[in-house]
């Protein structure tokens, strides 16, 4: 067979309030694409994902998602001075580390609890 993916768009909670969450991404530097019944389709770069008017949090404190970006260090300088991780409550961030599986990330948890692995 010689059908190969060409894109993945994964579904995230957006938690208790999906305003909410779609302030937070958007603070980030993510754009609303669309929306409709409960689901936004949000993008930045070539990063895309459905924010979907959900709530389970179990699967939210367990969800993690991976982000790439072109210069981390810019990335947490950005985070840090734009005042998201003071503006949006249950936000924390860990700063640029080095972990032992070779990738160097800033951890971010997302209003919902999701964990993004930035790097």
């Amino acid at each position: 067979m010689n059908i190969e993916p060409t894109q993945l768009r994964p579904f995230i909670p957006s938690g208790k309030d999906f305003y909410y969450s779609k302030k937070f991404f958007q603070a980030l530097g993510f754009q609303i694409n669309w929306e409709s019944d409960g689901i936004a389709e949000l993008q930045w770069g070539a990063a895309v994902f459905l924010l979907q008017d959900f709530e389970n949090e179990e699967l939210q404190q367990n969800l993690m998602m991976y982000l790439s970006v072109t210069d981390l260090d810019e990335f947490w300088q950005q985070l840090k001075n734009s005042g998201v991780l003071n503006q949006f409550d249950d936000v924390r961030a860990r700063e640029p580390t080095e972990f032992p599986w070779g990738i160097r990330e800033v951890h971010l948890i997302d209003p919902a609890g999701v964990c993004w692995h930035i790097a």
